[in-house]
């Protein structure tokens, strides 16, 4: 039993990555879902949809492979985050749709809150702000909305959680309702200093503390999936929500070190160890990771729209078929022409944090078309990384060495990256594997499986696929960063 199952549930697809022993990838399977949006600015996904995309990526893979299920040792779960779902504990039916992440409809609740003054209090335990982001909200509004479900809630009928939760309810055939130390650092109900479920932000939301999983370590004893899933019972032994498993998939084991990962959104994660660091700069403060019982913490950033972006040109204007094609279009934009996209589709987060505010172009000329907007599409992602960056280093001091390593399915375009590392100024690091979300929940699961070796010696086998380095001139470097928060002002000025 050498091999480890990889689950990684995002936004958009399910994917199911075996890696062996060396954790060196194996075979992979993925499948998109549909997504809902019932209203403006709400984002919706079937349950359903969740599991069967896992449950069936899960075998496909294993399938690849050519081997049973007696050759996988452990399987580990990562997640989109914040994403909220109510089920009932007898059926395992939902009770609606999860809420997703991006999804804002509890943006005038969490307006409430804030004027009645309570974000200093739940900032200062669970180091989030209070923006419909975060689980809490959600939960509160599914509790209010759906009939009955706050007094069935009460008799301990229903159960909440995150699509980690959801998940391990499902291969485990109920028999666990648990998450794991990241994933409930997202919920706004979780008291991240003293790690337990926080009773007066549970009052406050009037959130019965029965709905709520048992929290457990990054590498844990999560159960075991049922038997007629994959052919025999599978120890789960990992869980970490999806930017917390690509900073471990870094390697990014000491304080100072940074990444950033480039999916549907951008999250940015600055370890800070033990400490606990308060952001002056509107960043949050999360659990990086908690393993053997000890608590890891960094800083974080979160961009809602990155690799959202480069889909809206495909799916929305429809002037790419591909996301590949925005690096040629980008070399080929006008250079005169400085169109900036400030692509706040479903509000701008950090360090802004506006639900409110939408997406605006400033610089359009008669001559612009798809090239220019392709460029101003990846070139709002670099901006955006540097707002966090600059937010980050006002916050913790001067990070490490300066170096960003970075993952996901954009870090692909060597055009973006290389303009990220202009605008920053700053070295950024592309892994040789960079899947590292997938990477980082089967290292830890092969780690509570007794596979692989301590942290430390992990962070040693880290490979560098390629560095970019700045290359634009200094001077031209803050006047482009100058425009661009320009057209942030205005963009928030227009709300």
């Amino acid at each position: 039993m050498s091999h480890i199952l990889a689950i990684d549930q995002g936004t958009t697809s399910s994917r199911a990555i075996l890696f062996d022993q060396a954790l060196k990838p194996v075979t992979s399977a993925q499948e998109e879902f549909p997504q809902y949006y019932p209203a403006s600015g709400w984002v919706e996904h079937d349950p359903a949809d969740l599991w069967a995309t896992v449950a069936g990526t899960a075998r496909a893979a294993i399938e690849r492979a050519g081997i049973g299920a007696e050759d996988i040792a452990a399987i580990g779960i990562t997640n989109q985050r914040e994403t909220t779902l109510l089920w009932d504990r007898s059926t395992g039916q939902p009770l609606h749709n999860a809420i997703v992440w991006q999804d804002r409809r509890t943006a005038s609740l969490c307006t409430a809150l804030k004027e009645a003054g309570h974000e200093p209090m739940i900032t200062a335990r669970t180091g989030l702000l209070l923006d419909p982001y975060f689980s809490g909200t959600k939960l509160k509004w599914l509790l209010d909305t759906v009939g009955g479900a706050r007094d069935r809630a009460r008799r301990g009928e229903l159960a909440f959680g995150t699509v980690d939760t959801w998940l391990m309810w499902n291969l485990t055939g109920g028999r666990v309702h648990a998450t794991d130390a990241t994933n409930a650092a997202r919920t706004m109900l979780y008291n991240i200093a003293e790690n337990r479920w926080d009773d007066e932000i549970l009052a406050l939301l009037d959130i019965p503390a029965a709905l709520l999983p048992e929290v457990r370590d990054c590498a844990a004893d999560f159960g075991v999936t049922r038997a007629d899933l994959f052919g025999r019972e599978i120890p789960i032994l990992g869980v970490a929500g999806d930017q917390q498993a690509a900073t471990v998939g870094q390697a990014c084991f000491h304080p100072s070190m940074m990444k950033s990962t480039y999916g549907t959104g951008c999250f940015a994660l600055l370890n800070t160890g033990d400490q606990m660091v308060p952001s002056q700069n509107r960043l949050l403060t999360t659990i990086a990771y908690r393993l053997n019982g000890q608590t890891t913490y960094a800083l974080e950033g979160s961009i809602f729209i990155a690799g959202a972006v480069v889909q809206w040109l495909r799916d929305g204007l429809q002037i790419i078929r591909s996301a590949a094609e925005t690096q040629g279009l980008a070399e080929r934009a006008d250079p005169a022409q400085e169109v900036i996209l400030v692509p706040a589709f479903t509000g701008l987060g950090a360090p802004w944090w506006r639900p409110e505010v939408r997406g605006a172009i400033y610089g359009l000329t008669r001559n612009s078309g798809p090239a220019e907007f392709a460029r101003a599409a990846l070139q709002s992602v670099g901006y955006q990384t540097r707002d966090l960056l600059e937010a980050m280093r006002a916050d913790w001091g001067a990070a490490g060495d300066g170096v960003l390593r970075v993952d996901g399915g954009m870090v692909a375009s060597d055009w973006a990256m290389q303009f990220l590392s202009d605008i920053l100024g700053a070295p950024v690091d592309r892994p040789s594997v960079t899947e590292t979300t997938a990477l980082g929940v089967a290292y830890l699961a092969g780690l509570q499986a007794g596979l692989q070796p301590p942290p430390e010696d992990f962070a040693n086998n880290w490979a560098l696929e390629r560095r970019f380095v700045p290359g634009m001139d200094p001077g031209l470097r803050e006047k482009k960063y100058a425009a661009w928060k320009r057209a942030v002002a205005a963009t928030m000025a227009a709300a």
